[in-house]
């Protein structure tokens, strides 16, 4: 009896425990079937463009824009600095030419604002026959185009946020999307370095006439300090005439030098005595006596 119920014990555990594997079994098929089918999934997702990315074809028959004449004078220079100077950088060489530009004389410097203007003028004539052509207007509507394009893939993918959180990407309009707002990215950064390298030339233009205010700020100290002494110089030597012809009269009108007429007397008696016809042998002896007994400091 107790055999029997050992022997069924065993089957009973024999059949849960092959039902268990069998579940475990189907479990991990079904789990492998769900990762196939997510590998799958993926592999099937498309993928965004890789590389380098397509650059924008621009219409041959377009004028060029013309360049100013202190970029003309930096094209003509620039090398010429880098090989005499290899150790500095772009922005220091351009800071060199900035100031160079500056100092550059006025003949020359028209030379290159004059080839500016010159080729300004050449390329308004070329753009106004160019925006006669077919191509120009072909590329007005591309544009055109394009901007609606943008436009409308902005205006929906707006449309998508505000309906779902579910934003679709790697389609087709997200990559156009995409694609324009890069190409203003990099619009942008060109017309970002240009104004830094524009933006150091000016600080050194400032840097260059804060140095010329602050050396015209002391020469016009020491020039004021050297009026001031040639002021006080004279004012003692009027006073030491005064002093000393203050009793000698003018032979013509009798008249006594003061201090505010002391520099038309003494200008009228040096007259007098080079004067031929008025040889005072004793006045002109007089005069020779206070003129050696004065101290001019």
């Amino acid at each position: 009896m107790e055999l029997d119920t050992v022997q069924s014990s065993l089957a009973n555990a024999g059949t849960s425990a092959q039902s268990k594997s069998s579940g475990h079994g189907k479990s991990a098929k079904r789990g492998r079937t769900q990762g196939d089918d997510f590998k799958h999934d993926k592999s099937q997702t498309p993928k965004g463009p890789r590389g380098k990315k397509k650059k924008r074809s621009r219409d041959s028959a377009m004028p060029r824009q013309p360049i100013s004449g202190y970029f003309r004078f930096l094209n003509d220079h620039r090398e010429k600095v880098r090989a005499e100077q290899p150790h500095l950088s772009f922005s220091e060489i351009v800071k060199q030419l900035g100031s160079d530009w500056s100092t550059l004389p006025k003949e020359q410097k028209q030379k290159y604002l004059d080839a500016a203007d010159k080729e300004k003028e050449q390329y308004n004539r070329e753009m106004q026959a160019y925006k006669q052509t077919e191509a120009y207007r072909a590329v007005n509507q591309k544009s055109h185009d394009k901007n609606n394009e943008i436009a409308a893939i902005h205006n929906d993918a707006e449309q998508e946020k505000e309906d779902s959180f579910d934003i679709p990407i790697f389609t087709e309009e997200f990559l156009d999307h995409n694609k324009a707002r890069e190409t203003e990215l990099r619009h942008l950064r060109k017309i970002n370095t240009q104004y830094e390298e524009q933006t150091a030339v000016l600080h050194q233009h400032v840097e260059n006439l804060k140095s010329a205010v602050n050396r015209l700020e002391v020469e016009t100290d020491q020039q004021r300090n050297n009026n001031m002494a040639l002021q006080q110089h004279l004012e003692s030597l009027r006073r030491s005439l005064l002093q000393a012809f203050r009793n000698i009269p003018l032979p013509d009108t009798k008249e006594l030098p003061t201090l505010m007429s002391i520099n038309s007397y003494m200008t009228r008696l040096h007259a007098y005595i080079l004067d031929p016809s008025h040889q005072d042998e004793s006045l002109i002896g007089t005069i020779r006596d206070i003129v050696g007994r004065l101290e001019i400091q």
